[in-house]
């Protein structure tokens, strides 16, 4: 249990994880909802309509005081986010939702690859190459190639293409093949960690695009972020973390916030005896369970599957609400090209003439992500559009908290991945089989232990 200060000797560069004009005409983009639980939501229409703006500090319910909480039987909200994949690069052979599109048990998703196309192709172990494929702005925006998403090659080299299965993540695709899926949940911006953690807890980046070493002469938000609003109302959080505090993320919050920072097994303890917050983040060790390249991606996967384990056992179970996500794509493909967003303020991102350009007027690339609660929808598939400001939209729906920026306020929050009125789905939890022993031969990070790209995934163009 942390009761003081977080001991400083933790911290390292992963601690902190972490125009304007465009906002008055933007409308929030939305794809072919399966559900939905308020007017606000995007229609299904090809063509959306634009829809009155709302503004940082609005309320999901006006007419109601700031604070109150206004889904009483959500009990507990838990963000279990992960790091550096994309949806086709996890969930692309899923069979349910918007994956890659297979003929003959081959994907016919391919890139550029000089002369030649590469097609999508299963990587040849759990491991990864080390600091390939990339995801900083630039290689994101390569990526993007101008709404085509031709460039993962030419960005980040074959790897790029790489993609695993069920027979690799078994617990993921059983996970999201029993509780809702969400197919249509974007990154917040094409960057890399730290802008997108921003937007998770502040509803922007704040020009950040990149992962600097923070310093206390950093921007900070100006209206907070949402461990500031909950604390005004008193409403109990934690971030849980095993090696780096998200919450940190902003420096000068390591000792407003350290009375919330708590190590993993006080999670495992909270959980236990049904006493966890009505917010908190549950982290994992960001040098081994992240799923970050060149990590074994199981040894993440048992991670999460040991959380979600320890909700289901627990006596709170049946008022939870788990966010399972990732923070952006890592560099891997994924061929739905992110749509366009509504700027969260009118702080540009801090790029050169040296860089590709863009703004914070375009969501990053699709993660996997899933809705897991007892109150789950059965069998839906989620279309609707989220981003990670999606979690600060559903924390403003429950306590009637006030928008931090043009993001959450227009955000759509997953609760069409819910039902809140019948008899909870889920309340006796289903039956996952944790990770076993993997069946794969044992890989050394950084080197998968095969070719990349297989010959067979090679074709004329």
């Amino acid at each position: 249990m942390l009761t003081g200060r977080v001991n400083e000797r933790e911290m390292s560069r992963r601690l902190f994880l972490a125009g304007a004009g465009a906002v008055g005409g933007a409308a929030v983009l939305g794809a072919c909802s399966s559900g939905s639980s308020r007017a606000s939501r995007p229609t299904t229409s090809t063509t959306t309509p634009k829809r009155e703006l709302l503004r940082p500090g609005d309320r999901p319910y006006p007419q109601r005081p700031e604070g109150e909480d206004m889904l009483p039987a959500i009990g507990h909200i838990v963000v279990l986010m992960q790091e550096n994949h994309s949806f086709d690069n996890y969930l692309g052979t899923l069979g349910r939702g918007d994956g890659l599109t297979m003929r003959g048990g081959k994907p016919t998703n391919s890139n550029a690859y000089g002369t030649k196309r590469l097609r999508s192709f299963p990587m040849p172990s759990a491991c990864q190459l080390d600091k390939l494929p990339g995801q900083d702005w630039d290689r994101s925006h390569t990526s993007w190639a101008g709404g085509t998403n031709d460039g993962f090659v030419e960005a980040s080299g074959p790897v790029a293409m790489g993609y695993w299965t069920e027979s690799t993540l078994p617990y993921y695709h059983q996970l999201a093949k029993t509780f809702p899926l969400c197919d249509r949940w974007f990154s917040s911006v094409m960057a890399q960690t730290y802008p997108n953690r921003r937007f998770l807890i502040a509803g922007t980046a704040l020009g950040l695009v990149s992962d600097p070493f923070p310093s206390e002469k950093d921007l900070q938000p100006p209206n907070g972020t949402i461990f500031d609003r909950l604390d005004a109302h008193k409403i109990d959080w934690a971030d849980y973390y095993s090696s780096l505090p998200t919450a940190a993320l902003f420096i000068k919050d390591l000792v407003k916030f350290s009375a919330h920072l708590h190590k993993i097994d006080r999670f495992f303890a909270d959980a236990a005896a049904g006493t966890l917050p009505g917010f908190c983040l549950v982290e994992p060790d960001y040098d081994r369970q992240s799923e970050e390249n060149p990590q074994d991606i199981r040894v993440g996967e048992a991670f999460v599957a040991s959380v979600l384990d320890a909700l289901m056992k627990g006596p709170g179970w049946d008022k939870t609400v788990v966010i399972w996500c990732y923070d952006e794509h890592g560099g891997y493909y994924d061929h739905v090209p992110p749509p366009a967003a509504i700027p969260p303020d009118g702080i540009k991102p801090d790029i050169t003439s040296a860089n590709l350009p863009g703004g914070y007027d375009r969501y990053g690339f699709r993660v996997p992500a899933a809705v897991i609660s007892p109150f789950a929808k059965p069998n839906h598939v989620s279309h609707t559009v989220y981003d990670h400001t999606s979690v600060l939209k559903l924390v403003e729906e429950k306590w009637n908290l006030g928008a931090l920026t043009y993001r959450d306020a227009n955000a759509n929050s997953p609760l069409d991945c819910l039902d809140l009125h019948g008899r909870p789905a889920f309340l006796e939890p289903p039956r996952l089989s944790r990770p076993e022993q993997p069946a794969q031969p044992a890989c050394t990070e950084g080197d998968p232990g095969g070719a990349i790209p297989p010959p067979d995934a090679v074709f004329a163009g």
